[in-house]
C-alpha cells in the first residue's frame, strides 16, 4: 500500500492542475445536482420495532384522514396572584385571543378553554389553556400566520394576564452555538498556525476540509429525495467531515515538512508523506467508517442514514487528503514551511529533544505510576455512568427565557407534573364481543393503576372497533416513576386482554421516548462488540500485533466511559451545571451514548493510528521498543495534540448553544477528546508499551500468516530512500524539481 500511495502522491504533485480541476469539477457537478434535485423530505421519527410506533401505525390505519402533522400552539393563561382565570374580564381577554387566532391564516381550528367539552381550566381556576391547530406543519407556516398569533398573544398580555405558548407553531429553533462556535473555529486556526508556524500550512487543512465537506453535503442534498435523506441527515456528516478532513490533511502536511527537513526534494517529500502518513490516514479512515456504518445495528432508520452519510463524508476526506493535499503542495512547495525555515540560509535537522520526546522519556522512567494514575482518574470519572438515565429532553430542558419552557412550567403547576406527558392508549377491539364494554373495562383498570391521575373519555373510529384515550400520570414525563408506570401498565396487560378480548398498546410522546431509550440501550453492547471487534482486526493488520489493538480498544472504553460519566455528573446530577448555563437537569439524551461511542471511537482510532504507527515504523526499522516510543512521540505527539485541540475547540463551541441537548453533545465530545488524546494516547499508551517491551509487537506465527500484509510502515519506501544519493542542507527555494534540496529547521517552530 505504501508504494501505491507514494506513486499516487507524486502523481498528484506533478499533475496538480489536473487533480485540482478534477475536484473543482466534482464539487460543481454535485452542486448542480443538489440545486436541481427535489427538496429533501421532512425528518421522520419512525422507530420500527417498538410498541409506541406500532400503536401510531395502528392509529393512522384505523383513523384515516386524521392530520397529525399540522403545527399546534398551546396557549397558556395564568391569572394574576389571588385572582381567577374565570373572572369576567380575564375570560373576555381569553375569548378575544381565541377568536383572533381562529381567524388567522392557515388555521384549522381553535378550542376555547371555557367550552364545556374542553376541560382546559385547572381545578383552582388560576390556569387555563387554549389549543390552536394549523393546516400546515411548523416549517410551512407563513410569517403572516405567525404574526397574527403573536399579536393576539401580546394583546392578551396587555390585559394583565400571563400568557405563554407551547407547541410547534412558534417553537424556538435551537442554535448550534452561534458566536461561540465561530470562536471555536478561530481557535482551531490559531492552533494550526502555532503548530506549523505558517499561514499556508495552517490554512491548507482548513481549505481542503471545507472543500470536502462541500462535496459531501452537496452529494447528500442531491441524493436526499431518492434515498429519503432529511435535512438533519447531514449534521453528523458536516461535523465529522470537517473534523477528520482537518486531521488527515494535518498529518500529510506534517509528514511532508518532516521529509523536507531530511533533505528530500518537494515532489519526493510529497510522495513519501502520502506513502507513509497516507497509509495511516487510510486505516484511520477505515476505523471511522466502521464505527459510523455500525450505527445501522441500532435499528433506527434516521441514525442509520446519518451514520452512512457521515461515513461517506469521511471517505471523501480521505480521498482529498491523498490527492488534493499533495496537489496543493505542488503549487506552493515552500509555503507550508515555517517562516524561519524559509528565511534561513542553512538549516539543521533537529527535534531530538522536543516536548514530545521529553514527555516520552518522563513516562518511560515512571510507567507504573503513570498507568495507575491514568486508569484511576478515568475510572473515577466513569463512576456516574452507573446512575445513567436515558430519555429525550423536551420543553422542560429549554432555557427559562423561552416561552415554551414557561408554558411547560405553568401547565405543570396548574394541572400537575404529568399533564405535560400524557400516555395515549390505543385499543384494538376487533376481536371483542362488545367493543364498547371492552374499552370501558380497559379504561377503568388503567385509571385505577397507581400513578394515574385521570383518563379521558375514549374516542372511537368510524368502524367502532378501535378506540383512543389519554391517561395522565402523576409524575413528570422524564421521571423514573413514569418509566416504571408505563412498564407496570404493560406488564398487567395480558390479564386485561384475556378478560376483555381486546388488545391495547401504550404510546404518546412520553411512551415513545421511553421505548427509544430502551431500544438504544439494548443496542449499545452489540454495537460496541461489532465496532471494537472489527477495529481490533483492522489494527492487527496495521500493527502486526495482538496486544497493541487490545490496548487501544480498552483505552477507548476508558475514555468514553469517563466522558459519559462527566455528562451524567453535569447534566443529570447538576455538578457545575450553572457554569455551562444548564438551568434544568434531567435524563441524558437517549442517543447520546451511541453518538459518543461512534464519533469518539473514530477520532480515538485516528490518534492511535497516527501515534503508534510511527512507533511501529521506527521499531520495524531497527529501533528498540523504548527508542521507538520516543521516536513516535518526537514526530507525532505535537501533531496529535494539535489535532485534539482543534477538535476540542470546535466541539466546545456547541456548549455556547441555548439548547441543553446541544450543550450536552458539545460538552460530551469535547471532554471525550480531552480524555482520549491527553490521558489515554499521551499517557496510558506509552506506559503500557513501556511495560510490554518487545511483547507489544508480538503476534503468533499462524495469525501472522492468516492476516493480509500491508506495508503501512513504508519499508519499501525506506529502501528506496536509502538508494537515493545524499544531499546537503540548503535553504528552501521556489524551484520545483526533484533535484532541489530544502531542509527547514522544525526546532524553531
Amino acid at each position: 500500500m505504501a508504494t501505491f500511495l507514494y506513486r499516487l502522491g507524486r502523481l498528484a504533485f506533478r499533475r496538480r492542475w489536473c487533480v485540482t480541476l478534477l475536484w473543482v469539477a466534482v464539487l460543481a457537478a454535485v452542486g448542480f445536482g443538489a440545486a436541481k434535485a427535489p427538496a429533501a423530505p421532512d425528518a421522520t421519527n419512525s422507530m420500527p420495532g417498538i410498541e409506541s410506533q406500532k400503536a401510531f401505525d395502528l392509529m393512522e390505519q384505523r383513523f384515516p384522514g386524521t392530520d397529525a402533522d399540522g403545527a399546534t400552539a398551546r396557549i397558556v393563561f395564568v391569572a394574576p396572584d389571588g385572582q381567577k382565570i374565570t373572572a369576567a374580564d380575564h375570560r373576555r381577554a381569553v375569548d378575544t385571543l381565541v377568536e383572533r387566532a381562529a381567524d388567522g391564516p392557515q388555521v384549522a381550528g381553535a378550542v376555547n378553554p371555557f367550552q364545556a367539552e374542553a376541560k382546559a381550566v385547572s381545578k383552582d381556576a388560576t390556569t387555563a389553556y387554549a389549543t390552536v391547530t394549523y393546516k400546515a406543519d411548523a416549517d410551512d407556516l407563513t410569517d403572516a400566520a405567525k404574526h397574527r398569533l403573536e399579536s393576539a398573544i401580546e394583546q392578551a398580555r396587555d390585559t394583565g394576564l400571563t400568557v405563554e405558548v407551547g407547541g410547534t407553531a412558534l417553537e424556538t429553533q435551537p442554535s448550534a452555538g452561534g458566536s461561540a462556535e465561530a470562536i471555536g473555529i478561530a481557535i482551531a486556526a490559531f492552533v494550526l498556525l502555532i503548530t506549523f508556524g505558517s499561514l499556508a500550512a495552517a490554512g491548507l487543512p482548513l481549505l481542503t476540509a471545507i472543500l470536502g465537506v462541500g462535496v459531501s453535503m452537496a452529494s447528500i442534498m442531491a441524493l436526499a429525495s431518492a434515498f429519503g435523506l432529511s435535512s438533519t441527515t447531514g449534521t453528523l456528516a458536516t461535523m465529522l467531515g470537517l473534523a477528520c478532513g482537518i486531521d488527515y490533511a494535518v498529518f500529510i502536511v506534517s509528514r511532508y515538512r518532516e521529509e523536507r527537513a531530511k533533505g528530500h526534494a518537494p515532489e519526493e517529500a510529497a510522495g513519501l508523506a502520502t506513502g507513509t502518513a497516507g497509509s495511516a490516514v487510510v486505516f484511520a479512515g477505515l476505523t471511522v467508517v466502521i464505527a459510523l456504518a455500525g450505527l445501522s445495528v441500532v435499528g433506527i432508520p434516521m441514525l442509520t442514514k446519518m451514520g452512512l452519510a457521515a461515513a461517506g463524508a469521511v471517505v471523501v476526506g480521505v480521498l482529498i487528503a491523498l490527492t488534493l493535499v499533495p496537489a496543493v503542495l505542488g503549487f506552493w512547495p515552500d509555503a507550508v514551511l515555517s517562516r524561519r525555515a524559509r528565511r534561513s540560509g542553512r538549516v539543521k535537522e533537529g527535534g531530538e529533544n522536543n516536548g514530545g520526546s521529553r514527555w516520552a522519556r518522563f513516562v518511560l522512567r515512571r510507567p507504573v505510576p503513570v498507568l495507575i494514575a491514568s486508569v484511576a482518574g478515568l475510572g473515577a470519572l466513569a463512576i456516574p455512568v452507573m446512575d445513567l438515565q436515558l430519555g429525550m429532553p423536551g420543553a422542560e430542558a429549554k432555557p427559562t427565557s423561552t416561552t415554551e419552557r414557561r408554558a411547560y412550567d405553568d401547565l405543570a403547576q396548574g394541572f400537575g407534573p404529568g399533564f405535560n406527558g400524557p400516555l395515549t392508549v390505543v385499543v384494538d377491539a376487533r376481536n371483542a364481543e362488545n367493543p364498547k364494554t371492552a374499552v370501558r373495562t380497559i379504561e377503568e383498570r388503567i385509571g385505577a393503576t397507581d400513578g394515574i391521575v385521570s383518563v379521558s373519555p375514549a374516542r372511537f373510529n368510524p368502524a367502532g372497533d378501535t378506540a383512543v384515550f389519554s391517561a395522565i400520570p402523576s409524575t413528570a414525563p422524564t421521571s423514573e416513576q413514569t418509566v416504571d408506570l408505563v412498564k407496570s401498565i404493560r406488564a398487567d396487560r395480558p390479564a386485561t386482554e384475556s378478560s376483555t378480548g381486546a388488545e391495547f398498546e401504550v404510546t404518546g410522546t412520553t411512551a415513545l421516548n421511553i421505548d427509544v431509550a430502551q431500544k438504544t440501550q439494548d443496542a449499545l453492547i452489540p454495537y460496541l462488540i461489532l465496532v471494537v471487534g472489527l477495529a481490533i482486526v483492522l489494527l492487527m493488520i496495521v500493527f502486526r500485533s495482538v496486544l497493541v489493538p487490545v490496548k487501544a480498544a480498552l483505552g477507548f472504553l476508558l475514555s468514553v466511559l469517563a466522558a459519559l460519566g462527566s455528562v451524567v455528573a453535569v447534566f443529570q446530577w447538576g455538578w457545575g451545571a450553572e457554569l455551562l448555563g444548564v438551568e434544568t437537569t434531567g435524563p441524558i439524551m437517549s442517543m447520546m451514548p451511541i453518538f459518543l461511542v461512534g464519533i469518539v471511537f473514530g477520532l480515538a482510532m485516528d490518534y492511535e493510528v497516527f501515534l503508534v504507527a510511527r512507533m511501529r515504523e521506527a521499531y520495524v526499522h531497527g529501533d528498540s521498543p523504548s527508542q521507538a516510543i520516543r521516536t513516535g512521540f518526537r514526530y507525532s505527539a505535537r501533531v496529535v495534540v494539535a489535532a485534539a485541540l482543534i477538535m476540542m475547540a470546535v466541539f466546545s463551541g456547541f456548549i455556547g448553544a441555548g439548547e441543553s441537548m446541544i450543550k450536552m453533545i458539545g460538552f460530551g465530545l469535547a471532554v471525550a477528546v480531552l480524555f482520549d488524546a491527553f490521558v489515554v494516547r499521551m499517557a496510558l499508551v506509552p506506559a503500557v508499551l513501556a511495560l510490554l517491551g518487545k511483547a507489544a509487537w508480538w503476534m503468533p506465527r499462524w495469525l501472522d500468516r492468516i492476516l493480509p500484509r500491508v506495508d503501512v510502515e513504508g519499508e519499501a519506501l525506506s529502501h528506496r530512500a536509502a538508494a537515493l544519493p545524499a544531499t546537503k542542507n540548503e535553504a528552501p527555494t521556489e524551484a520545483r524539481t526533484e533535484e532541489e534540496d530544502t531542509r527547514p529547521d522544525f526546532t524553531t517552530v
